[in-house]
């Protein structure tokens, strides 16, 4: 009996300190990883207040892969874009650069010049002239749209969603793409586990098109992505490219909410973009980047980059990508300097508010100087912690002059999902990315910065629009907030680093 009691406080005791051991070790590396403090500091404080679960935590969502796990990706991905034949495919002649646009004479204010050079040098990314940009912000046109495109697709059709849902939206998408794949049409499906997590409860929607010839790859490809150290770097990504010669991005994936088949959402409010012209070049590279990544499988034909009409419009488009396996973050830069810069106004349309203390800053800045800031954000919740972070920054903001809107188009419910940024009628930005730490800094994401003043206007009346569907949030509102509610919002923004 002493024997066993012996050895049971041993094995407590050896337990004990491998934990501290471990702990100590985590901290260690997260202080010498140069992170931001504040997210240094979230981490430290959920290690030491709960151990065990704080390691397990770590381990799936705190490591910092960026520059690690990912770095013989990124450096096989960076020799393929330099390789002689994917500079002949990925730069033709009708690829326009900056060089370009002032041979024609285009004059572009200080502000959207810089962004271009900004995100030209950060990401490497070409600007594009001589697009034609439709704008949907209904995703029942959209997909509708989308659907007619894929049907008429006579080469290839690529797809890269954050979320597939099995739904009333998905079902006639699928029984379309298996139609094509048995056409001799190449189909290739690039999906995130974690956000498509429903289809691994019907194994069969996605067996259906590998059985048809449809190549399908999932972001973190691991056997039970729930126990994976990638878990918390997801794509973000919503991008179609079809043959080569439309494309589209956006804040919409495929789920029946999208398209208003929420009985909790109803309406659902979004921003996406068609694209034709040669602004689709950079949707194809960046959806041929991120299958090497996958397959390693080099895409490396003329077929992906045929010859686009440049004669359909005159938008001037770059295509900006960020994520874990980019070495900048070119989003976040791009938006932190546009927001430092602007003089007139930032509208802001976005479903999460969490960002992080320099871009509070920037935005706090701006508004004591006199811009006018106006923020569209959703009335109803769809993830908890973060629509209650946001609460308090949107306080925050709105007690240095911002003006708060609650998305509120009536009959209810309704959600906005748009992710739009709009400053001094010289830069707008659509894609995927969030106002959000996690959009800035750990998910993989893309958005069109948009500098032709025919769209930006259009967007700008769209935001309008929105704005007559919205409710002004009132300072009583937030000064008449019960204590409850102040302490779970309190509580959610110690929290907004790692969301």
């Amino acid at each position: 009996m002493l024997d066993f009691f012996i050895e049971h406080h041993l094995l407590i005791f050896e337990s004990y300190w491998l934990t501290a051991l471990i702990t100590l070790v985590i901290a260690t590396t997260i202080s010498l990883e140069k992170r931001d403090p504040a997210k240094t500091l979230c981490w430290l404080l959920v290690l030491f207040l709960v151990p065990v679960l704080g390691i397990v935590f770590y381990l799936l969502f705190g490591e910092n892969l960026r520059g690690k796990r990912w770095s013989k990706n990124r450096k096989n991905v960076q020799e393929f874009l330099e390789s002689d034949e994917a500079k002949e495919i990925f730069h033709p002649e009708n690829l326009e650069t900056l060089n370009k646009l002032s041979e024609e004479n285009i004059y572009f204010d200080v502000l959207d010049k810089s962004i271009m050079h900004l995100v030209m040098r950060s990401g490497t990314v070409p600007i594009t002239i001589h697009n034609k940009i439709d704008i949907y912000t209904d995703g029942r046109d959209k997909f509708a749209q989308m659907m007619e495109d894929i049907r008429n697709a006579k080469d290839h059709i690529h797809l890269e969603y954050f979320i597939i849902k099995d739904g009333e939206l998905a079902r006639p998408l699928r029984e379309l793409l298996i139609e094509k794949a048995q056409q001799g049409v190449e189909v290739r499906i690039h999906y995130d586990d974690i956000g498509s997590w429903r289809l691994y409860l019907n194994p069969m929607f996605m067996h259906g098109l590998r059985a048809a010839g449809v190549e399908a790859k999932t972001y973190v490809q691991a056997r039970f992505p729930y126990l994976h150290r990638k878990l918390n770097y997801r794509n973000h990504r919503k991008i179609c490219i079809i043959d080569g010669k439309i494309g589209y991005i956006g804040g919409l994936n495929i789920g029946d909410e999208y398209v208003h088949g929420s009985k909790k959402f109803g309406y659902w409010r979004d921003t996406h973009l068609r694209i034709e012209g040669p602004a689709v070049y950079a949707l194809q590279t960046v959806f041929i980047t991120d299958w090497l990544t996958l397959s390693g499988k080099r895409l490396i034909n003329a077929r992906y980059f045929p010859v686009v009409d440049t004669t359909l419009g005159t938008s001037i488009v770059q295509i900006a990508v960020s994520g874990a396996d980019s070495e900048n973050q070119t989003i976040y830069e791009a938006y932190f300097y546009a927001i430092a810069q602007a003089r007139e106004t930032i509208y802001i349309e976005t479903p999460y508010f969490v960002p992080d203390e320099a871009l509070l800053t920037a935005l706090k800045t701006a508004s004591l100087s006199g811009v006018d800031i106006k923020i569209i954000f959703p009335s109803v919740a769809d993830h908890f912690m973060v629509y209650h972070a946001s609460q308090s920054y949107l306080e925050q903001i709105m007690n240095v002059g911002a003006e708060v809107y609650f998305y509120d188009k009536q009959p209810g419910p309704s959600f906005i999902h748009s992710k739009l940024v709009l400053v001094d009628h010289e830069v707008a930005s659509a894609g995927t990315a969030n106002m959000d730490i996690r959009s800035f800094m750990i998910n993989s994401e893309i958005n069109a910065f948009i500098y032709d003043n025919k769209t930006i206007n259009q967007l700008y009346q769209i935001f309008e629009q929105d704005l007559q569907d919205s409710r002004r949030a009132t300072s009583e509102e937030f000064c008449n907030k019960k204590l409850g509610q102040r302490i779970v919002e309190s509580f959610c923004r110690l929290f907004s680093p790692l969301l």
